[in-house]
């Protein structure tokens, strides 16, 4: 805004202690950053900045002015990021958590299309295989791989099933069968994915057959490539997403065991703080982001939203 310019335009000479990077900055000219800061000392009757001709420093009344006035410009400009997110489907800025792998390894071509597709909407990506507090994190969506939605504080939206596939490296069997039945599987290999430190429990189907079998009695973690690399380097049989272990099957990195037992999918999921109607930006997002995993991915899809 117009009244906040004296203040931009002092905050950035401050932080760069320099006259000439902070016009350069603010595509401003020199002469009118020094008119814009002159104006401002008159109208606050305070020298904020000594210049000379090899440095330019702050008073103590320009040290006050930027502790004070920089958090002040820096949540206005959150707020109004806040409403143009609120009320604009193509421009703003949008916080993203995503989970670690499905991050790395789908999304840097789905997010080059949406930003080609959407050029004024800036992108706030984190990435964690940690269950987030939505609410705490501040981020306007989540994305996940995992079981069944528990949560009910959030707006969760189940968008498709993501089959999965127990693996492991082909030397690991050299010596002894490849397992027929869940129940030949040796514990103490089984490789666990733990983002909530519960060892997993696998359940497999075939016809009518059921059985289960926990994992994570030797190694656990909450990252699905850790435990990918392990079985691919003979140490242990893991059960993961189709995403992670596709091209390891293709390339002859790992064989995949039991085919003929189903184990239970897990779920591509997006959940969102309890909002009465998704905000334009976030329903942009999500309508790319499952029409690209639809479309790219060759995901099957099954959608539904549920509220708390």
């Amino acid at each position: 805004m117009e009244d906040l310019k004296p203040i931009r335009v002092f905050l950035e000479v401050a932080a760069n202690l320099s006259f000439a990077k902070a016009a350069q900055s603010l595509r401003l000219t020199p002469a009118s950053v020094t008119r814009i800061i002159a104006q401002l000392e008159v109208d606050l009757g305070q020298q904020l900045l000594v210049r000379t001709t090899r440095r330019v420093s702050l008073t103590s009344a320009g040290a006050v002015v930027q502790a004070r006035f920089r958090p002040i410009v820096a949540a206005f400009d959150e707020a109004a990021q806040d409403i143009l997110r609120d009320s604009r489907p193509d421009a703003g800025r949008l916080r993203i958590n995503a989970a670690l792998s499905l991050g790395v390894r789908l999304m840097p071509r789905m997010i080059e299309g949406f930003r080609l597709a959407y050029p004024r909407i800036e992108l706030d990506v984190h990435l964690t295989d940690a269950f987030v507090d939505i609410m705490e994190e501040t981020c306007d969506l989540a994305i996940r791989i995992s079981g069944p939605p528990s949560d009910t504080s959030t707006i969760w939206r189940k968008i498709c099933r993501v089959p999965r596939r127990v693996v492991a490296a082909p030397v690991l069997f050299k010596k002894t069968a490849q397992p027929r039945e869940p129940s030949d599987l040796d514990p103490d290999i089984l490789l666990s994915y733990t983002p909530d430190g519960d060892r997993e429990v696998w359940d497999f189907q075939r016809g009518s057959q059921k059985r289960s079998v926990r994992a994570g009695r030797r190694v656990t973690s909450n990252n699905g490539d850790l435990l990918y690399g392990i079985a691919r380097s003979g140490g242990g049989v893991c059960a993961l997403p189709d995403f992670i272990v596709r091209d390891g099957l293709d390339r002859g990195d790992v064989v995949e065991l039991l085919p003929d037992w189903q184990i239970r999918p897990l779920w591509l999921t997006l959940y969102y703080p309890p909002y009465e109607k998704l905000p334009p930006l976030v329903a942009t997002f999500t309508d790319f982001f499952v029409t690209y995993m639809e479309e790219r991915e060759g995901l099957v899809f099954e959608d539904e939203a549920i509220r708390p």
